[in-house]
């Protein structure tokens, strides 16, 4: 059985996990399966938008679940709304956790407690297609551009996404792609970690690597388009401002 909803509890977490679970998705749960590496003192919320029973979820953790409205954004925002934690750590249901990408959380927490953070991006064996192209491409997206996406498991403290308004729930995709460019624009600064997640390429093999590849490249780069001119005209006010 699922656990209970959140509830309030004495002490707060350093980090609140947040996996938004789709109506239907199926396992193997590969994240479920290895959240006994988080540290006890983190707490897990898995965001549903319908009762399941059918995930098996660990005993020695604090792991609630919240069900909402469906939509991945509306999901992790109410989670969000009822999360603890100091900081909010939002992952996908086919990432795995590794320790390192855990020690490398709490280095960046520590060090740079107001940066937007994220992962090198890998994929599973389980896929289509040159996959390593695809996480190279991600990669240098990531470190060039300043625009990683929700599948390298964005983090960041809790203020700075309630000041953000978190999600954007009118979007049909492509929410944690514009949390990060209203993240840019109202000047956070992202931070790379240094360890790799590793996440499931199964879409690649059931829908063909040619189609979902050119889908998301095209999705991602007509998103950006109009975002990018915003950050600019905002840069553009702020010299006006400062006289130069």
């Amino acid at each position: 059985m699922a656990p209970p909803a959140v509830k309030s509890e004495v002490g707060t977490p350093p980090v609140s996990v947040i996996i938004p679970i789709g109506p239907g998705e199926t396992g193997p749960f590969r994240l479920i399966e290895t959240l006994d590496l988080l540290p006890p003192s983190w707490e897990v919320i898995c965001a549903l938008c319908e009762s399941r029973d059918d995930i098996a979820l660990p005993l020695n953790k604090r792991i609630y679940t919240v069900i909402s409205v469906k939509g991945r954004a509306i999901q992790m925002n109410t989670a969000a709304q009822l999360a603890r934690g100091r900081a909010l750590w939002f992952l996908h249901l086919d990432s795995v956790l590794t320790r390192e990408m855990i020690h490398a959380l709490e280095q960046g927490l520590a060090s740079k407690s107001d940066a937007l953070h994220y992962f090198r991006l890998a994929f599973a064996s389980d896929g289509a297609g040159p996959m390593t192209l695809n996480a190279k491409g991600a990669n240098l997206r990531s470190a060039w551009l300043g625009i990683p996406f929700g599948d390298q498991g964005l983090c960041l403290s809790a203020t700075n996404f309630r000041a953000l308004d978190g999600y954007c729930e009118k979007a049909s995709y492509g929410e944690d792609h514009l949390l990060v460019w209203r993240a840019r624009q109202m000047g956070l600064k992202l931070n790379g970690l240094d360890a790799e997640l590793c996440t499931s390429a199964r879409k690649y093999h059931q829908q063909g690597w040619w189609h979902l590849t050119l889908l998301y490249q095209w999705r991602w780069i007509r998103q950006a388009l109009p975002q990018y001119l915003c950050l600019l005209s905002g840069q553009r006010k702020l010299r006006a401002r400062l006289g130069k």
